[in-house]
């Protein structure tokens, strides 16, 4: 497994497995067989329900609480200063864990304007050691610069919606010049129509690989991390054997030049949810 470095120095698996949309009746199977197949990052929110299963399945699993590399989020519904030290200890009571590695803000909810305390909050759960790194989901470029202007700690990544047909490109320029990480969420764009794009096919038939294969491979060597989701069995080991090919210089180009800014999600401005 390759690891990515995060600006605190904290080492991050750069392939990870995610739970979102994953029902509990679901999640303990599919996080078990993930770390079974060999995941050690394992990508989970409040918002998800899911946290306590996430939790069972890694006391299950026997894996070394250190070899592990767990992540949740404060939900838009307890951002604030104190709602959010709160909603972290409800999170970590859930997962039955004594700390976390990485806690992220789910989305700015810009309307509330609560972002800049809901990530002192996360400041200060770093200094008390609760968790290892600290960073936000969703974020554009203007809530990021905001929190390198107003906060001491820079995000360590920002997790956003990010495949081919949407490549975020402005913004991963902008957190790499600022040494933040950029992590993919929706990396095969739900099972969308990329997995069917004849571009990303015709290199998959080249490389004796399936289109996803391809796809999280693509995210791989654009130094993204990726978390993709499944509770199928086969899948999930799927997803996990991207290791032992590599795209050409050329076959990078072609599926960069797939951007469309296509979003499956909303835009990180508009949600308002809560």
């Amino acid at each position: 497994m390759k690891t990515v470095t995060l600006h605190n120095t904290i080492e991050m698996p750069q392939l990870g497995f995610g739970v979102w949309q994953v029902e509990e009746k679901d999640a303990v199977p599919a996080v078990t067989k993930a770390l079974e197949t060999g995941y050690r990052s394992i990508d989970t929110a409040a918002i998800y329900g899911n946290e306590k299963q996430v939790g069972e399945a890694i006391r299950k699993s026997g894996v070394a609480r250190d070899e592990l590399f767990i992540t949740t989020k404060v939900w838009n519904t307890d951002q604030g200063y104190e709602n959010t030290l709160k909603a972290f200890e409800t999170s970590l009571d859930k997962l039955g864990l004594d700390y976390v590695d990485l806690y992220l803000i789910h989305w700015p909810t810009p309307e509330y304007d609560e972002y800049v305390e809901t990530y002192k909050a996360l400041e200060q759960l770093k200094k008390d050691g609760k968790v290892k790194a600290i960073g936000v989901c969703n974020f554009d470029i203007d809530h990021l610069q905001r929190l390198l202007d107003e906060c001491e700690i820079k995000p360590a990544v920002n997790q956003v919606e990010c495949h081919p047909y949407l490549a975020q490109n402005e913004l991963k320029d902008f957190c790499r010049d600022n040494g933040i990480l950029l992590e993919a969420w929706s990396p095969l764009m739900q099972g969308g129509e990329v997995l069917k794009d004849n571009t990303v096919q015709d290199i998959a038939e080249k490389h004796g690989k399936t289109p996803a294969q391809v796809i999280i491979r693509w995210h791989l060597q654009n130094d993204t991390v990726v978390i993709p989701k499944s509770i199928t069995p086969s899948r999930i080991e799927e997803n996990f054997d991207v290791f032992d090919f590599e795209l050409s210089v050329d076959e990078m180009a072609a599926i960069n030049k797939l951007d469309r800014n296509e979003r499956k999600g909303p835009k990180p401005s508009e949600m308002n949810v809560r």
